[in-house]
């Protein structure tokens, strides 16, 4: 989330709300160990003032976001970043 706001501040967005309602999925993994196998990440911004993101630009923020996540990078589990608008 961190990184997701700094990204989009940097492009001039202005973020009057930011919620991410994010589901996580539990079963044994491959050696049969229980784990956290899947995270689906659901983050809904809301901007203010006149300069909205347009779809290409909040899915190109969220993947740069996610790449430079260092959370993400120290997983093993599936992340998934669903938009929700």
């Amino acid at each position: 989330m961190l990184f997701f706001l700094a990204i989009a501040g940097k492009r001039g967005f202005v973020i009057d709300q930011y919620i991410d309602n994010a589901i996580g999925i539990m079963e044994k993994d491959n050696e049969g160990k229980m784990s956290m196998t899947k995270v689906s990440l659901r983050p809904e911004a809301t901007f203010g003032g006149d300069k909205q993101p347009s779809l290409d630009q909040l899915e190109m923020m969220h993947h740069q976001s996610h790449d430079q996540c260092f959370i993400a990078n120290s997983v093993k589990t599936e992340v998934v970043v669903e938009i929700m608008r």
